[in-house]
């Protein structure tokens, strides 16, 4: 099993989420909640990936690292 790192980004001006996952270039969603932004990110990640074994190209392994930092406003 393999576990990428996504990036959920919401847009205040159309109130939409939408999400990528940086290991994987063009692998993208995007929708009006993020419970199904969160649904669609992860169909589009199953999608790429047999559509990379189809062709016959190599499966990214997974490298981004998520941290998150604190700060004072």
């Amino acid at each position: 099993m393999l576990r990428y790192a996504i990036v959920i980004e919401y847009d205040a001006e159309t109130g939409s989420y939408g999400a990528y996952a940086p290991d994987l270039p063009g692998c993208g969603a995007a929708a009006d909640t993020l419970d199904e932004v969160k649904l669609l990110i992860q169909e589009a990640i199953q999608f790429h990936l047999e559509g990379l074994v189809e062709s016959g190209l190599p499966i990214p392994e997974p490298s981004t690292l998520v941290e998150y930092v604190e700060t004072v406003a």
